[in-house]
């Protein structure tokens, strides 16, 4: 199996105030992770250091070749202003190819193809033309995942995707996950609901005080 992340003896803060170690952990090709722990254990910025949005204090986050280059789909966590944003979801979606768009000033026919397969792909496409702030929380959690899908995404990072969301939109989620994990996609998700870790995962990452990272041998 073909690791897309392998870490070792890693710190990760912010400046110079470093958190406690993390595990030593990979993430195959084909996992499904999910990152669990109390509030403050770092699990928010571990996910920003595999996306490459922070360094690490000291140790090793090694990356698949091409991985960091377009590589990773991140959706973070949606806060208000987020929430609010007053685009199209055709246009949220299509932002996804923004790296590959590079400096060109419209997108191509094979990107707007991209989204719309994106948007077919997750049931979204009747959504096209809606504004992306007048969605329920199901949906713009589907959007912001179609936005992510529709670049050259391998490895799919998620902080904390079912937040706001009532119990029959979170299940609905989780299968839509586990659909696209079972696809190929490789998966990686923070989550405070360690019965959906344990449910969905092919291996969980606890940080904190008992920090561990352990294979799930059965799951649903």
């Amino acid at each position: 199996m073909t690791n897309l992340v392998e870490c070792r003896d890693l710190r990760l803060g912010y400046g110079s105030n470093a958190m406690q170690p993390c595990p030593d952990f990979t993430v195959g090709a084909g996992n499904y992770l999910c990152i669990v722990g109390a509030n403050g254990s770092g699990k928010t910025t571990l996910l920003k250091a595999i996306a490459g949005l922070i360094k690490p204090v000291s140790g090793t986050l090694a990356l698949a070749p091409g991985l960091a280059s377009g590589g990773i789909g991140y959706v973070p966590q949606q806060g208000p202003l987020q929430r609010d944003f007053p685009a199209s979801v055709r246009e949220v979606v299509q932002s996804g190819c923004q790296a590959m768009r590079g400096w060109r000033p419209f997108y191509s026919s094979a990107e707007r193809r991209r989204a719309k397969d994106a948007m077919e792909s997750l049931g979204i496409a009747a959504l096209a033309r809606r504004c992306y702030r007048e969605l329920s929380g199901g949906q713009r959690q589907r959007v912001l995942l179609a936005r992510a899908l529709c670049g050259d995404c391998r490895l799919l990072l998620l902080d904390e995707p079912t937040t706001g969301l009532d119990r029959d939109a979170t299940a609905d989620f989780y299968s839509l996950l586990r659909e696209i994990n079972a696809g190929g996609m490789t998966i990686a998700t923070v989550t405070h609901d360690h019965s959906a870790a344990l449910a969905s995962a092919t291996h969980v990452l606890t940080l904190g005080t008992d920090a561990s990272f352990r294979r799930i041998e059965c799951h649903g």
